[in-house]
């Protein structure tokens, strides 16, 4: 595909937007609840926000793209109630997210899986990438990366506007871990190689695209083609850094798990061009989908990642 076409195409797809729904009163009215009655009361009012958010056809329409894709047999009560788990379950994140910040990291706790392999990958001495993705609560789930006893760099990009709150916000104290604007120079590519040559952890997504096309290649995903960045290969092959696929998931009221699903190693010397590095990104989206299969509704990638697929299935449905 041409470099016009790619342009043409990131154009024409829909962006993300990192924005939270809701107004400022109605998150400072979740942390109240959080203050006075902690999670309970803030999960009470959480399944009513919820169903009237649902009841919106705009809602809805940004769960279908995954959802219908995830459950393709689903019928109109079915899309609905799936539309409600998901954002229900997106809702819980956020609620918990604020709860740890608010009244402190006990309130939650993290179960590790795939401990000794971080640390026998982090003692190769050439930094670790962890490629995570919009699924559990990455924020919550990363306090349990501490026994690493390393710096941790977040490539984060942070839309102007967004009101939602991370924890360290909560808490009054100072960002945790180094973030790395992929907006800067040359996209923070300078400051994460340097990161990995002093052996640190670069975290970051790889689920979603920042800029345009031609910094992701086209890759299968839950029978559709979606286009995903391969930044993080691209510098493991300079590098030399192993690639580790870390999802978090909610599996109880107070409680996730941190499991290291793939260790991914890219060869060096793979150069400048995309296509060498599809099958990397490739091992990334099986990952992915295997993470979907098992917890369906903690994926939070409210936009048509598949706008550039041909057979894209019909979404939106009310």
């Amino acid at each position: 595909m041409s470099s016009g076409d790619k342009q043409a195409r990131s154009a024409k797809r829909q962006k993300w937007t990192s924005r939270s729904i809701g107004a400022s009163w109605q998150h400072q009215s979740f942390y109240l609840l959080i203050r006075l009655g902690g999670r309970r009361a803030a999960y009470l009012l959480l399944y009513l926000v919820v169903f009237y958010y649902v009841l919106l056809p705009a809602v809805r329409r940004k769960c279908y793209y995954y959802l219908e894709r995830r459950f393709p047999q689903a019928g109109v009560w079915g899309r609905f109630k799936n539309s409600y788990l998901m954002t229900l379950d997106l809702g819980k994140v956020l609620v918990d997210r604020a709860l740890v910040g608010i009244l402190g990291a006990d309130e939650i706790t993290v179960e590790l899986h795939g401990k000794e392999e971080l640390l026998e990958l982090l003692a190769e001495r050439k930094g670790l990438i962890l490629v995570n993705a919009h699924v559990g609560c990455w924020q919550v789930a990363m306090s349990a990366l501490g026994f690493m006893k390393t710096p941790v760099n977040l490539l984060m990009q942070r839309e102007a506007g967004d009101i939602d709150r991370h924890y360290f916000e909560h808490a009054g104290i100072e960002c945790p871990y180094r973030i790395i604007d992929p907006r800067g120079y040359l996209g923070g590519a300078l400051e994460m190689i340097d990161v990995l040559k002093r052996g640190e952890v670069l975290s970051v997504m790889g689920d979603r695209m920042l800029g345009d096309d031609r910094n992701g290649v086209d890759v299968e995903f839950m029978g559709g083609t979606v286009t995903l960045p391969f930044s993080a290969y691209k510098l493991a092959s300079a590098t030399g850094a192993p690639i580790v696929a870390l999802f978090s998931y909610k599996t109880g009221a107070d409680s996730y798990a941190l499991k290291l699903y793939r260790t991914i190693r890219v060869p060096g010397g793979l150069g400048r061009g995309s296509a060498v590095f599809v099958p990397y990104v490739r091992e990334f989206a099986e990952t992915l989908e295997e993470f979907c299969t098992e917890h369906p509704f903690q994926f939070f990638n409210f936009f048509d990642m598949w706008q550039n697929s041909v057979a894209s299935s019909a979404v939106g449905r009310d």
